[in-house]
């Protein structure tokens, strides 16, 4: 099935608004496999992505601006989310001694075992591109790369009016 069936649209105005709307739809389908693989574990995507960046520093204490930075989700509420987390017994927060405004974020020794355990099952999350070979999903990185690229240098320019073009 075509990408213009599957989403019931009858042409593209070229193939560049082909691709981003393949981007997107695409993104749908891995976005709902990693919901429903952290499911099983009592997380949402956006909370493995935070315990992740957490263990990556650990145990060096964060805030929660420096959390939201490395984000795969530039949007997410990262003050909610650290709570959420601390709620669950996954974080540990703590006011920064030098900084009253500002928090320290280190991760708990419980959800170190639960990504050490979420470790051993990753690769039924890699087999959601399991008809890539590697050859390909390099492409496809590379590929996707160049996207982000594109689109940062888009942003960064100031919109022209309809006088300018």
């Amino acid at each position: 099935m075509t990408l213009e069936n599957e989403i019931g649209i009858s042409s593209f105005r070229n193939e560049r608004q082909r691709a981003s709307i393949s981007i997107l739809y695409t993104y749908g389908f891995l976005s709902n496999g990693y919901e429903n693989y952290f499911k099983k574990f009592g997380l949402t995507t956006q909370q493995y992505n935070a315990l992740r960046i957490l263990r990556e520093q650990h145990p060096k204490p964060v805030s929660t601006s420096f959390l939201r930075e490395k984000m795969l989700d530039k949007m997410s509420d990262a003050s909610r989310l650290v709570s959420r987390l601390a709620g669950k017994g996954f974080v540990v927060v703590n006011q920064n001694p030098v900084d009253k405004r500002l928090v320290n974020i280190v991760i708990s020794d419980e959800a170190q075992k639960l990504l050490a355990e979420i470790d051993t099952h990753m690769h039924e999350l890699d087999a959601m591109l399991q008809d890539l070979s590697e050859e390909e999903a390099l492409q496809l990185v590379d590929l996707l790369h160049k996207v982000r690229l594109s689109v940062q240098n888009r942003v960064d320019q100031p919109v022209s009016s309809s006088e300018d073009i």
